[in-house]
């Protein structure tokens, strides 16, 4: 496979699991393979540290009005997520890069932005259980799929709350390189892996 660019939206009050659980599997799976998987990054509304929840302090690697191509989004939940709804800027800049993405995702209430704007409508979605009931109300078109750890609806993947993204991500790796490598990346992580 070619190497895939896959960036990690991160914001004030991001759930950290969310965004450190994808960086950390995408991110050894790459390595166990010399580094030819995944250049992983972050990426955040501006370039200066957010402060995720529980206040740990993250420096993005890129901003979004300045940052490489983007194969693979990924969008990190939290209960920020509740103050991008009305971000404009940051709403259209999600839209752009989903039409020139391999693979769009959210994690846990992450969803919040893809419902938004419009991207679940008539689509089966995962979220955090605590999180349906707002998610009726930002994409009543959508499809919840409160069974399921994680779902597909075309490019998107949508995860269940926090850990699940890890499981989605391991998911992707193996769809994307194999299952040898997820296999391989567990192992490492000494995570218990259960592919679906």
């Amino acid at each position: 496979m070619n190497k895939k660019n896959t960036a990690i939206l991160i914001f004030d009050d991001a759930e950290v699991l969310d965004f450190a659980g994808p960086f950390e599997v995408f991110s050894v799976a790459s390595n166990l393979h010399n580094d030819q998987l995944f250049n992983v990054f972050t990426i955040a509304p501006k370039k200066q540290p957010i402060a995720a929840v529980n206040g740990l302090s993250i420096n993005p690697d890129y901003a979004i009005s300045e940052h490489p191509k983007i194969d693979i989004l990924i969008i990190s939940g939290g209960v920020g997520t509740r103050k991008l709804l009305d971000d404009r800027v940051l709403l259209d800049w999600v839209a752009a890069v989903h039409e020139q993405t391999q693979i769009t995702v959210s994690i846990c209430s992450g969803s919040r932005i893809l419902g938004q704007l419009g991207l679940l409508n008539r689509k089966p979605y995962c979220t955090h259980h605590e999180v349906y009931g707002h998610m009726d109300l930002i994409a009543p078109e959508a499809v919840p799929m409160k069974h399921k750890r994680f779902a597909k609806a075309g490019k998107i993947y949508t995860s269940g709350g926090i850990s699940a993204g890890i499981d989605l991500s391991f998911h992707l790796v193996a769809m994307l390189a194999g299952k040898d490598a997820a296999v391989a990346t567990a192992a490492y992580m000494e995570y218990n892996l259960q592919l679906q």
